[in-house]
Parts: C-alpha cells; structure tokens; sequence
C-alpha cells in the first residue's frame, strides 16, 4: 500500500513565523565621525613643539596628528 503524501498540504510546526523573517537584521555600527580640522591642527602644532619647532614638516605633522587622532591615540 503507497503512501499519499504528496498531495497534502505541509503546515508549519508553530505559529510563528520562519527564523529569517522573524530576527530583524543587525545594524551596522554607526562610522565614527573623524577629527576635526581644528583637532587635527592642534594635534600637529603640539608635534611641531615636540620636535623643537624646526620648520619644513607641515604635512607629516598634519598626517601623524590625524592618524593619532583617528587611531585613539596622542
């Protein structure tokens, strides 16, 4: 004798809905909002100091002072 089991219809174990419906997605983090222009310029006068004052390094002070700043770091 063969099963009929073809033809019924399949009901869902619980009334709930299925998992991926019933999770909400998880949020992606919020980005951090980088530093401002006038951290990163104060940042980089206070290496500018601690290098004696000697001029000719503007912009290696400014990238070192925004990469502490974004890093977490002084």
């Amino acid at each position: 004798m063969a099963r009929h089991t073809a033809n019924k219809p399949t009901e869902p174990s619980s009334s709930q809905p299925p998992a991926t419906s019933a999770r909400p997605r998880p949020r992606a983090p919020e980005p951090r909002p980088g530093p401002t222009n006038e951290q990163i310029a104060r940042r980089a006068y206070e290496i500018f100091l601690a290098r004696g004052g000697t001029h000719g390094s503007s912009e290696q002070d400014w990238f070192q002072a925004e990469r502490e700043l974004r890093l977490g770091r002084q």
